[in-house]
């Protein structure tokens, strides 16, 4: 979502579900791109760490889908720019060239800014929602904010347990 736009927000719940639309649009951008990432990947930990996360991304599309219905929504076309500019990155390092460890170290640091991003976004939609008196879509945003937080856990254990010592080598 665009912060500075003619966007105009009425209500506490007008901005809840741009939120939601943007979170979309990412979480959809991702089940295209995290393959790739999984195909760039060396270390076979990683490689099933992605793999795990692409399902669950699949699994949010499909949580952020039932919160629509529940508010009798159907997601608008919302273009979440910072999802795109960071699935930009990642490609730039998913065809990047050069030594397999420092690549993975590279995966890894595009795929948790990925994370980073998610947190931050469904942490919001999920204190709106409560502000809202929205507590079973809270819950179930909840849940995908945790998903996101164990999946950059997962990422930085890899990283410092694999990876980043290989790649220093």
């Amino acid at each position: 979502m665009r912060l500075f736009t003619n966007l105009e927000f009425k209500s506490l719940e007008d901005l809840f579900v741009k939120q939601l639309e943007d979170l979309y649009d990412a979480e959809t951008r991702l089940v295209d791109a995290i393959p790739k990432m999984v195909q760039a990947a060396s270390t076979p930990e990683l490689k099933r760490a992605l793999e795990d996360h692409w399902a669950q991304t699949q699994q949010h599309v499909q949580r952020l889908d039932a919160i629509f219905q529940q508010l009798g929504r159907e997601p608008e076309s919302e273009t979440c720019e910072a999802m795109k500019g960071l699935i930009n990155e990642g490609e730039e390092v998913v065809s990047a060239q050069g030594d397999a460890d420092v690549k993975d170290a590279a995966i890894i640091a595009a795929a948790q800014r990925v994370e980073h991003y998610e947190m931050a976004g469904y942490g919001t939609v999920r204190t709106f929602a409560r502000r809202l008196g929205f507590e079973k879509l809270a819950g179930l945003l909840q849940t995908t904010l945790e998903e996101e937080a164990a999946a950059d856990r997962k990422l930085t254990q890899i990283a410092e347990r694999q990876v980043n010592i290989r790649a220093v080598s």
